[in-house]
Order: C-alpha cells, then sequence, then structure tokens
C-alpha cells in the first residue's frame, strides 16, 4: 500500500503562483510514476503533469510551460510548482501514485482557487 500526503494550493490571485506537494510513504519501492490531477467543479477529473522515476514528464497542453513537476526522490515527495495562474486553474489537484502492474493510488486532494 501506499500513503499519500498533499500540502499547498489555497487561494491565489491570477497571474500569482504557488506550489503543491505531495509525500509518499508505505509500498515505495514498486513506484514508477507520480502524477498531479485535477477536477473542477462539475468537469472530468484530468491529468496536469506527472514524473517517472527515470525523471521524464508529461504534461497537459493547458499548463503551457506554466507549471514545472519535480521529484525528490530522497523525499519521497513530488512537488507541481504553478506559475501564472488563471481563473480556470481552479480546482481540487490529486496527487497520484502509479505502482508496477498499474496499480494507482490517489492522495484526497488539495484545493487551488485562483480569485482575485
Amino acid at each position: 500500500q501506499v500513503q499519500l500526503v498533499e500540502s499547498g494550493g489555497g487561494l491565489v490571485q491570477p497571474g500569482g503562483s504557488t506550489r503543491l506537494s505531495c509525500a509518499a510513504s508505505g509500498s515505495l519501492s514498486s513506484i514508477y510514476y507520480m502524477a498531479w490531477h485535477r477536477q473542477g467543479t462539475g468537469k472530468q477529473r484530468e491529468l496536469v503533469a506527472g514524473i517517472t522515476t527515470a525523471g521524464r514528464t508529461n504534461y497537459a497542453d493547458f499548463v503551457k510551460g506554466r507549471f514545472t513537476i519535480s521529484r525528490d526522490s530522497a523525499k519521497n515527495t513530488v512537488h507541481l510548482r504553478m506559475n501564472d495562474l488563471e481563473f480556470e486553474d481552479t480546482a481540487a489537484y490529486y496527487c497520484q501514485v502509479v505502482r508496477y502492474g498499474g496499480i494507482a493510488h490517489w492522495g484526497q486532494g488539495t484545493q487551488v482557487t485562483v480569485s482575485s
């Protein structure tokens, strides 16, 4: 099993920045991919960014170079740095880890609200 604890987020002004963090514990040796997804009100959950254990990253098109995902292997933590935030980025952000065999685990989610 894998446990995920998310932190960060909150209320941010348009054009502002924030960083989300997700600390993983448990059966970490089998993790090969960590990612952030988001779900706005009335919308489907969508991938924001992901990173493999080898450091390969992938981003959703709507990120447009504004977000950066990184991983601290020593601390088993994945971060999402979000810059130039827009109203449309308002959503609950969820951390996901995927273990070999395709088993996915999800965090509880952390809210990011972009508002003036």
